[in-house]
């Protein structure tokens, strides 16, 4: 079994800046998969590049500077051109494209019903609504693990996932898609955020608001 491309840790903490847009230490840290520390440091060494900013006040945090946004599309340039993963993430990108407007009417019918916000009073109207979540899920894990073969820095997506529909399950809807945690909604949205940002595609050009 072929082992997925390893990305290198400064472009990791890059991208977890891309895909956050502002962030605090920890959360970029956990987007980047490496401890706190590491992360202080690469992001350290991205300001003295020119490549990200810190803001500091009420709310704290790191983004990437228009020179950073370039230097970042460089190097997912060259791991693309490196790795020869550009074929296995547009096929998945064209399949989770394909699935990505029902995802949205799922979360559309979970917190509207008939127009109007859905109390969930009606156990078995938000039941039939997250057996859809689930067969969702079915079709994009296996998207998942195609982009996880292509580039390991994909492989928290489908557990991330997983997780939350788990627990939507277990009857907590907030984790349907209530933004600032770890949601259905929050982590599909990053993941399509990844894909087009991985390929160079700008989210107007796309026209689909997921």
């Amino acid at each position: 079994m072929s082992v997925p491309a390893a990305s290198d840790p400064y472009f990791l903490v890059l991208h977890a800046l891309r895909l956050k847009g502002f962030a605090d230490t920890p959360a970029v840290a956990s987007a980047a998969g490496v401890d706190a520390q590491e992360a202080g440091r690469y992001l350290d060494k991205a300001v003295a590049a020119g490549h990200a900013t810190r803001r500091d006040g009420r709310i704290s945090g790191w983004a990437l500077t228009v020179e950073g946004r370039s230097r970042h599309a460089e190097l997912i340039a060259d791991e693309l051109a490196g790795t020869g993963a550009r074929p296995a993430i547009e096929e998945a990108y064209r399949r989770f494209a394909g699935v990505n407007n029902e995802l949205l009417t799922v979360c559309t019918d979970w917190q509207l019903r008939g127009g109007a916000l859905n109390d969930h009073q009606d156990p078995g109207y938000d039941r039939a609504v997250i057996e859809r979540l689930a067969a969702v899920d079915q079709v994009i894990q296996p998207v998942g693990e195609s982009l996880t073969d292509a580039l390991g820095r994909f492989s928290s997506y489908g557990p991330r996932l997983r997780r939350a529909l788990e627990r939507v399950q277990a009857g907590d809807g907030d984790w349907f898609a209530k933004p600032l945690i770890d949601s259905y909604h929050t982590v599909w949205f990053e993941l399509h955020e990844d894909l087009l940002a991985t390929l160079g595609i700008e989210r107007s050009q796309e026209g689909s608001p997921a």
